[in-house]
């Protein structure tokens, strides 16, 4: 799916860049893959009256943790913030994921997904902030107001796929951003590389501006060993987690979405759902996995509680013990045993 119709007739505001296998001149997309749906399936899905009813607010089973300045060593620790946002602490560096602190992830402050529970770690009980990782630019992940934030107090070093940094500088123009394509690789320091990877997904602020900016995994590559850190991706026939263990020989650590996947005839291009995750887990050869994309902001069709039922389900179905796929919640901390 090229859309070539589009060549030439829109101009890409976020990124100019030389045709490739997966950009079209104007356009993003996932080859031999879907790309989103059309907005007749996007309404029909909207008005099919399907969706569950989640609490107005959860209490989650932790507390808000109060993460150690840094963690050395062959430690590696992740602190659940909440959806997609996690801290990594690995070889001395304290790492974000797709940060979002605000109330709604939404181009508008007071309507769309609210936060259904609070911060897993408070704002100002972060510790200093060396590197954010941002997957793609949809509002669940790519977080301006957070951003902004966390620029005035850490000054963190920011990686992104392509044309995300054009986004990202109209709220932090001083920011330090590196801009990646998939199959690129950067040095963080003489022993952290950074590689971003295909994902199965999209990409939009708006609805001119459809997969005008790339989406991505990241590889983090640690003396403690590799993380493999998906934002979101539909599963697309487990062929990106097979290249990425072909590429990168297996994982001390995968984190992976498994949440945001009904209904199915809408969500699969985009989203996994718990036994595809669970499949992924095995394809990429990943020993541990902390699972996230859950029970925090309500974008689809299933019950808050629905991911880790079927997650507990697919587990034991594949034989996996559970305590190696870790759906966390909002202030856990998992301290991720070395394979």
């Amino acid at each position: 799916m090229t859309d070539k119709s589009a060549r030439g007739q829109k101009r890409n505001p976020y990124y100019q860049g030389p045709i490739s296998d997966h950009f079209d001149g104007t356009r993003f997309f996932n080859p031999d893959g879907v790309g989103p749906g059309t907005t007749r399936s996007l309404l029909k899905w909207q008005f099919s009256g399907n969706r569950s009813r989640w609490p107005k607010s959860v209490a989650s089973p932790f507390s808000p943790a109060r993460p150690e300045r840094k963690i050395d060593g062959d430690g590696l620790r992740i602190t659940m913030i909440g959806h997609a946002s996690m801290l990594i602490q690995v070889a001395g560096l304290n790492i974000l994921t797709d940060p979002v602190w605000s109330e709604r992830v939404s181009p508008l402050s007071f309507i769309g997904p609210r936060r259904v529970v609070p911060p897993g770690i408070r704002f100002e009980d972060l510790p200093p902030i060396d590197l954010v990782l941002v997957s793609h630019n949809h509002y669940d992940h790519l977080d301006l107001a957070t951003l902004k934030r966390l620029q005035k107090v850490h000054e963190p070093h920011i990686v992104t796929p392509l044309g995300n940094d054009t986004i990202i500088r109209r709220a932090t123009p001083d920011a330090r951003i590196d801009v990646m394509d998939w199959g690129d690789r950067i040095a963080i320091s003489n022993d952290i590389l950074i590689d971003a990877e295909p994902a199965h997904h999209w990409s939009a602020r708006g609805t001119g501006d459809r997969r005008m900016a790339l989406w991505a995994a990241f590889v983090i590559s640690t003396p403690a060993g590799k993380i493999y850190h998906v934002g979101d991706t539909g599963f697309h026939d487990g062929i990106n987690y097979g290249a990425a263990k072909e590429k990168h020989g297996g994982f001390r650590l995968a984190i992976l979405p498994f949440g945001a996947y009904e209904p199915r005839w809408f969500m699969k291009g985009q989203h996994q759902n718990p036994e595809e995750a669970v499949t992924g887990m095995q394809l990429c050869d990943a020993a541990y996995v902390a699972g996230h994309h859950f029970a925090t902001f309500q974008l689809t069709d299933e019950a808050i509680d629905a991911p880790v039922t079927a997650l507990k389900v697919a587990l034991q179905e594949q034989k996996i013990a559970p305590e190696r796929f870790r759906p966390l919640r909002a202030g856990e901390v998992f301290d991720v045993p070395k394979p």
